[in-house]
């Protein structure tokens, strides 16, 4: 499914990276040959086959269900926690509470805000409050996960790249989004959120002549679906968060 949804990211150029969001996020690069240096290695990426001979270097990251867990928690009686709600979180103060998404905890169900809020305590990070503090602690760290993901990439491949495609469910995540593109100063195309069923359909097609490559496809995406594009905002307070993030790893 995932390198369905790789073909029908809207790229016009190799300078792109993908993430393919949901309940995790299944971020990478499109690359020609399989990268198995140490660079590699060490940032635990794997290699995976994709169309046309390509391969996907690619890192797995937590997504949407830590969000999905603390919606389940707070829906315990309370009608009024649906996503529309969750996501605004302009009453919490920005970078208030950082942590590392992919906190082996944070894996298997239960009481997921209760769980952030003890990561944050042990790693000395103000503890998240409020459901606004709570979500924006999940969607910074997330963004500033992905960040810390992509340089890795960059550097074991040796590859730039000029925009990031996120595609799937959290295509529609305007927050994720912004936060991704602010977090990494790269520019985010949101969009097809479909992208698995597309992508398995335009192979089809290249496969009885109807479209000729990878290539045409992709621009048949770009005419067919709605594309958002969020610009980087707030860099330099987004890099600060990067050190005091990168820290928080190093524990």
């Amino acid at each position: 499914d995932t390198a369905s949804a790789v073909v029908a990211v809207p790229a016009e150029s190799e300078r792109f990276a993908y993430c393919s969001s949901g309940t995790w996020s299944l971020f990478g690069l499109e690359v020609d040959a399989p990268i198995t240096s140490e660079a590699a290695f060490a940032a635990g990426v794997t290699n995976e086959g994709g169309y046309g001979g390509t391969y996907r270097m690619l890192s797995m990251i937590m997504g949407m269900w830590l969000v999905q867990e603390c919606r389940r928690k707070w829906h315990m009686g309370d009608a009024t926690a649906d996503y529309a709600i969750i996501f605004d979180v302009s009453s919490a103060q920005p970078f208030r509470s950082l942590m590392n998404p992919d906190n082996p905890v944070f894996f298997s169900p239960g009481d997921m805000p209760a769980r952030i809020q003890e990561v944050c305590k042990q790693t000395g990070e103000p503890v998240p409050q409020t459901r606004p503090e709570i979500i924006r602690c999940v969607m910074e760290s997330l963004a500033l996960k992905y960040d810390h993901v992509l340089r890795q990439q960059m550097a074991a491949s040796s590859r730039a790249v000029d925009v990031i495609h996120i595609v799937g469910g959290g295509a529609k995540n305007k927050l994720l989004c912004q936060m991704t593109a602010n977090a990494t100063g790269i520019p985010v195309e949101a969009g097809p959120i479909e992208a698995t069923a597309i992508g398995n359909g335009l192979v089809q097609l290249i496969a009885t002549g109807e479209i000729a490559d990878v290539h045409e496809a992709r621009a048949v995406v770009r005419r067919s679906y709605p594309i958002k594009r969020f610009m980087p905002e707030d860099t330099a307070q987004w890099s600060a968060a990067r050190e005091r993030f990168a820290r928080l790893l190093a524990l």
